[in-house]
Parts: structure tokens; sequence; C-alpha cells
């Protein structure tokens, strides 16, 4: 038998997080469907499908509060920089305008940025390091770096026309010591209440997990580079 959910009647303003756990439950128990569903009739099958649109149907109803999110992307595999890049393309496609400042890179210009040029001012891009601390090999260079790159940061974050702001690679620059994870926190402070923002780079440290409204962590299973010996490719790394 299908799981009966009754939810009781709340204000928007004050969601029932317990009714939203039991709809969260419900939808785990109907599942997605398709050879994942026991049922082995088209007509039970249908039933449990109607039931889980409903279930749906609840939850997204009563998740209706809007807020500018702190997103974070870190982990060992790649993807980091793509996933802040597709929030990227998606906000200027929404007719938004975002700001892009990259930490510790800056020795070539990505693919990516000469593609997204085509947004004119919309797009504020900043490649504000000048490459790998074993390249640069001047570690009080790189520290004073990325701290212009940090202040650039904060007139992005404290300003109202722009949607998004990805700060790429700023955890690799909290990791290596020339960022405090206290400048970070006060600077995520001070955006507008719907200005979202995304943090990029792996070792993102605790403090801004735990800040975070969204956190990805990226997992290498396998790479090309480590295991077959490819190099980096355009259109792939850069």
């Amino acid at each position: 038998m299908l799981p009966f959910i009754r939810c009781s009647t709340v204000p928007p303003e004050q969601p029932d997080h317990a009714a939203e756990s039991t709809l969260d439950q419900a939808a785990a128990e109907l599942g997605m469907g398709g050879d994942l569903a026991p049922e082995a009739s088209a007509d039970a099958y249908r039933r449990r499908m109607a039931r889980r649109k409903e279930v749906q149907q609840q939850r997204v109803g009563e998740r209706n509060l809007e807020k500018g999110l702190v997103l974070v992307f870190t982990g060992d595999g790649k993807g980091k920089t793509t996933a802040a890049l597709g929030l990227v393309l998606r906000t200027l496609g929404h007719g938004e305008q975002v700001a892009v400042v990259q930490f510790i890179k800056g020795g070539w210009q990505p693919g990516e940025a000469k593609a997204l040029e085509l947004f004119g001012e919309a797009l504020h891009w900043h490649a504000l390091g000048e490459g790998f601390t074993w390249e640069t090999q001047d570690r009080e260079r790189d520290r004073e770096l990325v701290q212009q790159a940090w202040q650039r940061s904060l007139d992005y974050l404290a300003a109202s026309d722009r949607k998004l702001v990805v700060l790429d690679e700023v955890n690799v620059a909290l990791k290596l010591g020339y960022l405090q994870l206290e400048q970070v926190l006060e600077g995520l402070a001070l955006r507008p209440p719907l200005t979202h923002v995304a943090l990029t780079g792996r070792g993102a440290p605790a403090g801004l997990l735990e800040r975070a409204d969204l956190v990805t962590e990226m997992k290498l299973l396998r790479h090309p580079f480590r295991e077959q010996g490819v190099k980096a490719q355009a259109g792939i790394e850069f």
C-alpha cells in the first residue's frame, strides 16, 4: 500500500519542518520509478507515480523561501570551476550580472573567459593570480596577489548589481594560508540578501562548509592525467 501523508496547514512564512521531513521520507519510499518500482502492472505503477507526483508538488509548494546562497564546490575531483561556470551561464541567461574573481589562476586565458566575452559588461572577469605555486616560486608575491584579489572580491560582494559572484580557487588560497577564514566569512556577510556566491577549490575549511548553504564535494575516481599520462587539453582543462 502506498503511504498516506497528512500535512498540517501552517502560514507560508513558518514552514512545518516536521511535515517537510515526512514528505521527504514519503518521496524516498515512493522512489524514482522506472525499473526501480516493484509494481509489475501498468495500473499499479501509474498509481505509485501519481502519488509520487502529489508528494513532490507538496514538497515544492512548502519550500517558498528565496535567499542569496553560499555554494561551495570542493574535493579532489575535477569539475569544481566547471560547476560554478554553469551557474554563471544560467545567471547570465536570465539577464542578471555576474562577477568572477580567480585566485591563483592567471597564467593563461581559459576558454570559458573567451567564450563569455560576448556577454560584455554583464560579466566582469578577473584572473588575478600568476599561476600555481610551483610556477611562481614566490610566496610573498602570491600572498600579495591573493590579498589584491580579495579586495576586488569585496567590492563585488557588497555591490547590489551582481546577482552572482564566483570566487574561483579561493579555497586553495585559504588552504595555503594566503587568506584567512575570518576575512572570507566577513566578506560573505556583506552581500545583499539575494546575492549568490560560489566558492571553488579543493580543501575548503570546515568553518566555510558550516557557513555554506550548499556543499558539493567532487570525488576523484579516475583521471587521464594520472592513469594514462594524458596532458591538459583545450576544452577539458582550460
